[in-house]
């Protein structure tokens, strides 16, 4: 049996305009009784069903509309499962709408929630909450377009997890290995870590445990082959051991892989045999024993972050969020473009306009792009110091060929290199101004210099210009998003941080959704908020 339809009463009661009438601010609680019934439709309502297990037997008391508008509140209040659940029996505004005004006890549990919430994104359904309010937008606004002005931007979001340096790393693997054969004896941690000869570990503080000089380089190789020694130590005698159930030597050999991992992708071996620190940061380097996900990542050459990137792709002529997805701080903001596209199909639209930065160029959106899709995106600077750069040379591109400031035409083609002749260019009049090479004047041809070309040159218009401008809208949009999920990531790894960015793109569509009787395609990106 599938759970039940979820029918809460349409029209206010008289103690439900009450509490409507005090609510000064945080007006979504308003808006969410008002279309709540719009929102989780009685359609919408059985395609949700499904993602319970069909059984005759048992029948779920709580409507899972009632709990996916549950997780919606929650991600608009930031608060912690435990709060919302106090929150759901003390706030009436929760109350009114989730349609128990002046309950004493919450509907439902935080196991309920924390399972509702598993089946979501093992079913991908926090993606279709998203599609219904783009729904519910459409209609609101009489938007029947299937061809997307899309912007894309994205922003830190720091891991929640600890980020440690290698000597801790290295010791929470360990720790964590011998704390689950603790756990499986039902005996102390300590006692387990003795057996093994690995006391280290079992403290509070691995470098205090060691008691070693950390501002010394050879105390500091001291210490890591202590650590190093005792793991090991540690994987001989588990190797030997024959009394761990399946599970818990599976779980105790994963730990101490990936203290293996951070012994690779950290430690080098020294001219004397001895393990040292690498020089340098490795590529993909693991950060966190609890976050496999996290990653070091820069914004940009001065700002550094530990965890994630956020990204949002927005409908520039509704101004709802379309899709959003989730990287490593180390990833490309290119790489996100599959998961956005893939989305976006599910959605039945084509991208027509695609206004994005410089980061978002490698895509393969713009690499694969066709004939009807359009890049809106500042150009790269051309430099060259005191000497002509390449906007001082003409590209006729119906006949491939690049003229220089002197009149002198070669063939090129993009991904190439053109050397303008030897002797041309010294008996130039120009070629001071051009080249100090001997050998003469070269200029390398972008792969895809077309759209380079076409970039510069819509810039250099007013309309141009003007049209480059439209994208701050995702990038306010994306700090409201900000806003409402803060700079730190909720939960590990990067399937459930995708979960909390969809839901609380479901919060930005509702307020656009709130003013969407003031909004015209025109005037979309004039959205404020409250």
């Amino acid at each position: 049996m599938r759970p039940p339809i979820w029918q809460p009463p349409i029209e206010l009661s008289p103690k439900e305009s009450t509490v409507v009438k005090r609510i000064r601010k945080a007006k979504l609680f308003v808006f969410l009784r008002q279309i709540r019934h719009e929102l989780f439709d009685s359609d919408f309502q059985l395609e949700l069903a499904k993602i319970f297990k069909d059984s005759s037997v048992g029948l779920s008391p709580v409507p899972p509309a009632q709990l996916a508008l549950f997780i919606i509140l929650q991600a608009y209040t930031g608060v912690s499962d435990d709060e919302a659940i106090e929150a759901m029996e003390m706030d009436r505004r929760w109350q009114l709408v989730l349609d128990c005004l002046d309950c004493e006890k919450a509907p439902f549990s935080k196991g309920t929630l924390v399972k509702f919430r598993a089946l979501l994104i093992s079913q991908s359904f926090d993606r279709r909450l998203i599609e219904k309010t783009v729904e519910m937008a459409k209609v609101r606004g009489g938007y029947n377009s299937t061809s997307l002005r899309i912007a894309l931007d994205s922003s830190p979001l720091w891991g929640a997890a600890r980020v440690e340096d290698t000597y801790n790393l290295l010791g929470h693997a360990l720790r964590k290995a011998l704390s689950i054969i603790a756990e499986s004896n039902q005996d102390s941690l300590e006692n387990v870590a003795s057996s093994f000869s690995a006391d280290i570990v079992a403290k509070t503080s691995l470098k205090a445990a060691l008691d070693l000089d950390w501002d010394n380089p050879e105390a500091r190789n001291i210490g890591l082959s202590n650590i190093l020694q005792t793991l090991s130590l540690v994987e001989s005698q588990i190797n030997q051991k024959t009394d761990l159930n399946d599970s818990t030597a599976q779980q105790v050999q994963s730990n101490l892989a990936i203290a293996r991992q951070i012994e690779t992708q950290d430690v080098e071996e020294a001219a004397d045999g001895s393990p040292k620190l690498r020089q340098g940061v490795a590529k993909d380097r693991r950060i966190s024993i609890e976050d496999e996900d996290m990653r070091h990542g820069r914004k940009s050459r001065s700002q550094k972050f530990d965890g994630f990137k956020r990204h949002i792709a927005k409908d520039l002529d509704i101004g709802i969020v379309r899709a959003v997805g989730i990287t490593s701080a180390n990833a490309p903001e290119a790489s996100v473009t599959l998961d956005i596209e893939s989305d976006l199909k599910q959605q039945q639209v084509t991208i027509q306009e695609l206004h994005i930065d410089r980061a978002y160029l490698t895509s393969h959106l713009v690499k694969q792009r066709t004939d009807d899709l359009t890049i809106i995106c500042k150009a790269w600077k051309v430099r060259n110091g005191k000497l002509f750069d390449k906007n001082a040379f003409v590209l006729d591109w119906d006949n491939s060929l690049i003229r220089c400031p002197n009149g002198i035409s070669l063939p090129f083609h993009e991904g190439g290199v053109v050397h303008f002749p030897e002797h041309e260019c010294l008996a130039c009049p120009l070629r001071a101004q051009c080249t100090t090479s001997k050998h003469g004047r070269t200029i390398s041809i972008h792969p895809d210099e077309s759209l380079l070309f076409e970039l510069r040159e819509r810039q250099t218009s007013e309309a141009g210009r003007a049209q480059l401008r439209q994208r701050v809208s995702v990038e306010h949009s994306l700090a409201h998003i900000a806003h409402w999920q803060g700079d730190q990531a909720r939960y590990l790894g990067l399937r459930k941080n995708l979960f909390d960015l969809r839901r609380i793109a479901v919060v930005h569509n509702l307020h656009v959704l709130a003013r969407m009787s003031h909004i015209t395609p025109e005037n979309s990106s004039l959205i404020t908020y409250s």
